[in-house]
């Protein structure tokens, strides 16, 4: 059985023993490591004992310090205290480019590629081919030689993109695959994935699941951050459970089940974490007919009625986030009709989608859903500024206590509301993005991937709050890459197949076989 702690011991070099200690091969040990942030304790004396060649899952809810200890092993932050071993010699370093160099390479959860710049110049930057080791010729970019390489890594992941295709031309799903290639490329002997698979469909997780294995057979250690029950169990070896900045547990997989790991995550039981519930449908709010924009989707109808849920499936590159940014007004549409509430509606800009009761929860939080560089208040009422103004003032005090009450629903984990958003992990600020758009007067909620990188907790809570809505009549569009997610809010499934509607299942006809076979194209 892991032993279970509230509080690491001191930084003695002993370490902890749990189950995992009675194998040798130990390529990284961090031990009784601490970090703090203004305000913030985020590691309280946390340890780590990952075996080479293995699969090390770190589980923990959201603020847990998952990100944090693994952005001190890569470099990003300095240590406050305790000591990491890596192959034996006590690790110093303090920038990321010197943990590269000692064989360390981490997958980011939150992405930043240079989007002006090619795949190929991506995966290589910093690290560019040239044409000599020395003399005028190594100043010099072997352009040619970088394309070829970047397409043998491409080919061996089985991307088929051109290397010089530009990032920003690239969906967020693929270029959180690109970012894998850039890893291996480096061939690391430790690599760290945060959430490799948040925004990637089952066929690219068994792409990313086929590298893993490859890389475990060449004697590579992974230490892997996933909040999917279903991936932590298929991929494995060993498991490791923070909550609150501090070590809980550690022990192979085959140790636990899914409600033990789930209760020493969240520090609790939780019953569903599909809560889904039957409630009363009403009339169709939205209906889209024949809506197409050339080159991406074309004569896609479907519709959705008050109180239900309805879950668009596909695989990367079908269309579901490009139909939601039609309807939202982010793009225009070549053709077809939108109707809300039987009255067609055009709707040229997210503006003229607010005024009339429409919000979409982006997939990409950073870049569409938040201000980082303003508070967790500010944020959460920027979407509905008229409801707190009093003439050509804003009343603080009930932004405040609209802000307060959101916080205390969603359970975000934030010191106060004036918290700079992004300071705060990356699920909590999912939730931020949830509670803007929740303090307004909606007709229609379009979630795209509405818990990509949210704990299974949270998942449950989002879940949960999904099905309340519903129940007061508000229509939903959920845009998931995750099946069990499809299959346990869904109403209803839509399916997209390069750019079309390849079919529309009932909740009680939808299975994963169904669905993966309208994904792929069948009937």
């Amino acid at each position: 059985m892991p032993a279970t702690l509230k509080k690491a011991p001191p930084s003695s070099g002993e370490g902890i023993r749990t189950s995992i200690d009675k194998v040798d091969g130990f390529v990284l040990e961090m031990r009784s490591i601490t970090k703090t942030f203004p305000g913030v304790l985020a590691l309280d004396g946390m340890n780590l004992k990952v075996r080479a060649g293995s699969v090390h899952v770190l589980v923990g809810e959201n603020g847990a310090g998952k990100s944090t200890l693994m952005k001190i092993l890569s470099g990003i932050y300095a240590i406050d205290g305790g000591e990491i071993l890596f192959k034996g010699e006590k690790l110093d370093h303090q920038n990321a480019a010197a943990a590269l160099d000692r064989g360390i390479s981490m997958i980011h959860q939150e992405l930043s590629p240079v989007l002006d710049l090619t795949i190929a110049e991506n995966i290589f930057l910093g690290r560019e081919p040239t044409y000599g080791q020395s003399g005028v010729l190594s100043h010099f970019v072997d352009f040619a030689r970088m394309n070829s390489d970047t397409k043998t890594l491409l080919d061996r992941i089985g991307l088929k993109y051109s290397p010089e295709t530009k990032m920003r031309d690239l969906s967020i799903a693929t270029m959180q695959l690109i970012e894998i290639v850039k890893a291996i490329s480096r061939e690391a002997s430790l690599v760290i994935m945060d959430e490799p698979t948040s925004a990637i469909s089952d066929t690219e997780v068994a792409m990313l699941f086929r590298q893993i294995a490859d890389l475990k057979a060449a004697g590579v250690a992974i230490i892997y951050i996933t909040h999917k029950m279903d991936e932590i169990f298929q991929i494995a070896d060993d498991i490791t459970v923070m909550r609150d900045g501090q070590f809980i547990a550690a022990a192979p997989a085959a140790e636990y089940h899914p409600a033990k790991l789930i209760s020493q995550m969240v520090g609790r039981t939780i019953s569903s974490i599909f809560p889904k519930e039957e409630v009363p449908i009403g009339d169709v709010v939205l209906s889209v007919e024949s809506l197409s924009r050339y080159g991406t989707f074309e004569k896609v109808s479907f519709n959705v009625r008050a109180g239900e849920i309805v879950g668009f499936s596909g695989l990367i590159g079908a269309g579901r986030t490009e139909v939601a940014r039609v309807i939202f007004g982010l793009d225009a549409a070549d053709a077809g009709v939108v109707r809300l509430n039987g009255k067609p509606l055009k709707i040229n800009s997210p503006k003229e989608a607010i005024a009339n009761g429409i919000a979409m929860v982006s997939e990409d939080r950073k870049a569409e859903g938040l201000v980082l560089c303003r508070s967790v208040g500010e944020n959460i009422s920027l979407a509905n500024l008229k409801k707190f103004a009093s003439g050509l003032l804003i009343s603080e005090r009930r932004q405040e206590a609209a802000a307060q009450r959101m916080i205390k629903m969603l359970q975000i984990k934030t010191p106060d509301t004036a918290m700079m958003a992004e300071n705060l992990s990356g699920g909590n600020q999912q939730k931020i993005v949830l509670a803007k758009w929740l303090l307004g007067d909606l007709k229609l909620l379009i979630l795209d991937e509405p818990t990509r990188g949210i704990d299974v907790g949270s998942k449950s809570e989002i879940h949960r709050l999904m099905t309340e809505f519903a129940r007061q009549g508000l229509a939903i569009i959920m845009i998931s890459s995750e099946l069990p997610e499809i299959l346990g809010m869904s109403d209803r499934v839509v399916v997209m197949s390069e750019g079309r509607v390849t079919g529309e299942l009932t909740r009680d006809e939808a299975t994963q076989e169904s669905i993966m076979r309208l994904a792929t194209g069948g009937h």
